[in-house]
């Protein structure tokens, strides 16, 4: 009688490791080749950029799908197509699920998505940030249904982790569909040019529902996304570098909502004059600058990180130090639309406010503002709703918040770019400030229309009845006599302001009423 041995414990520890390596490896050489012609890194070489050397740890390895249809038993390759694990980025801990192209096509199906509920859960839990690199096809059609209800599990943990950790996609191939609906719930998305693309429905069902003729890059990459849709947060010439400034802006959050953002030493001193300012925004109102040589004289070492860099110009955001401690940046731009507010300015400030707010990130708010936008197209999209989605993300944020009112600022835009009277802390002003309900000219033609249209030469009543407006209503201290602004300042002075400002503001406690949540609008 033959009795069977079984392999000692070298032999399995052999055979793990060849298992392991074979995971690794993914399905064929030939895989990795294609993967590389479409000018893609494969998902380990990803993770090695994204991550600390030597950080990685998978989970899930060996998981594989369950499904006996269309041929699928006989194809059961591990990790099905999404690996997962945890690691380190500037020695702080991450959790990563990253899809992986080579092994259907990075498609989801039950074990797929499953993989994925777990690391999402294991990040809430462990309090810490959410990274993923998404190259798939979308749902698994061999899987039906429960590839769909994967996808809403992945939803509803999106919405669970909001405002609770930073959650960041990174969109690496084709998201379609209803995988679009995960990168739109989270705080951050990143694409790639010329291998990036996100859209509802392909270029092939548009041509054959409407008729129009259109490639995956005019539909969806990632100039469409960062300029036009704004579905895109950051855009990048390739994968190295996109996942270098994904690596950037972990430096730069908090782990959690129960965290502060990292503190650095700072090498640029708090104090540090910003005489050059004066040369940099012109006294009249009406010339055009660029407010991002403004924020990059006054935050530490010129270091901003731009958010919707291309997408709603008229308004920059941006995350930057002063000081060493993290804040978040909020200007009107002149360069662009004379930095007037618009639809889209006030979606991009109002959530990037709210995102600010959530991981307790002070705010920075720099004004020079004519006003909205005016127009029948305008108000017909809703300025009225999409402006106050920016009104309510300021009034609701409890973080400090600094105000700084380089020259104009008119109207409603004025309130709404975070005023003393909607709760900002402090607000300063240079000597150059200008607050109104409007500008002199137009205010001058609504108040005096009668004596100007009754004077023997116009013109001339016209000119005195602004010059009267601007003496009595809109010089520089107009706004620090009634208490709606804290001190005229230099703006050789604003660093030094702004830095002791938020110093003073760091230890900060407002809690809102208690409620279930508020209504936004939308």
């Amino acid at each position: 009688m033959t009795t069977d041995v079984k392999p000692g414990l070298p032999a399995r520890v052999a055979e793990l490791r060849e298992a392991r390596a074979a995971a690794e490896a993914g399905p064929s050489a030939k895989a990795t080749e294609a993967q590389h012609a479409r000018g893609k890194l494969t998902v380990r070489e990803r993770i090695a950029l994204l991550l600390d050397p030597g950080t990685f740890h998978e989970i899930e390895r060996f998981r594989t799908h369950r499904s006996t249809s269309f041929g699928l038993e006989d194809r059961r390759p591990p990790t099905d197509g999404v690996v997962t694990g945890w690691g380190l980025v500037e020695g702080r801990q991450v959790f990563v699920y990253a899809h992986d192209f080579r092994i259907f096509g990075g498609s989801l199906g039950e074990a797929h998505a499953e993989k994925i509920h777990k690391v999402m859960d294991l990040a809430v839990d462990a309090g810490a940030p959410l990274i993923s690199l998404s190259d798939g096809a979308g749902a698994r059609i061999q899987e039906g249904v429960t590839a769909l209800a994967g996808y809403g599990g992945i939803f509803r943990r999106n919405v669970r982790a909001s405002g609770v950790i930073p959650q960041i996609s990174v969109i690496l191939g084709p998201c379609a569909g209803g995988a679009t609906y995960s990168p739109a719930l989270t705080d951050f998305v990143f694409m790639v040019e010329g291998i990036s693309q996100m859209y509802i429905t392909g270029p092939d069902v548009v041509r054959a529902m409407t008729g129009e003729v259109i490639t995956h890059d005019q539909l969806g990459g990632a100039g469409v996304h960062g300029s036009v849709s704004g579905a895109a947060h950051f855009v990048y010439r390739d994968e190295a570098e996109c996942l270098a400034e994904v690596r950037h802006l972990i430096t730069l959050l908090p782990a959690n909502n129960r965290e502060e953002p990292p503190v650095v030493a700072a090498a640029d001193p708090a104090d540090r004059p910003t005489a050059e300012l004066v040369d940099i925004v012109p006294a009249d109102p009406s010339s055009a600058y660029d407010m991002r040589r403004v924020v990059e004289t006054l935050v530490d070492d010129g270091d901003l990180f731009e958010v919707h860099r291309g997408w709603a110009t008229n308004v920059l955001c941006g995350l930057a130090r002063i000081d060493g401690h993290v804040v978040g940046v909020v200007a009107n731009q002149p360069a662009s639309l004379a930095g007037v507010l618009d639809i889209h300015a006030s979606e991009k400030a109002a959530r990037f406010v709210q995102t600010c707010d959530a991981f307790s990130i002070p705010l920075v708010t720099l004004v020079d503002v004519p006003g909205f936008l005016p127009g029948s197209e305008q108000e017909h999209g809703g300025i009225i709703r999409h402006g106050a989605k920016l009104l309510y993300a300021y009034c609701n944020a409890t973080v400090p918040r600094v105000q700084v009112i380089l020259r104009k600022a008119y109207g409603g835009a004025y309130i709404v770019m975070d005023s003393r009277s909607i709760g900002c802390d402090l607000s300063f002003a240079w000597p150059t400030n200008e607050i109104a309900v409007m500008g002199a000219a137009g205010a001058a033609n609504v108040v005096f229309r009668r004596e100007i249209a009754a004077a023997d030469d116009p013109e001339a009543a016209r000119a005195q009845k602004i010059k009267q407006y601007e003496q009595e209503l809109m010089h520089p201290y107009h706004a620090a006599e009634r208490g709606l602004v804290d001190d005229v300042i230099d703006p050789a002075d604003t660093r030094r302001a702004l830095a002791a400002g938020l110093a003073m503001l760091r230890r900060k406690t407002r809690p809102l009423p208690l409620r279930k949540h508020g209504n936004p609008p939308y």
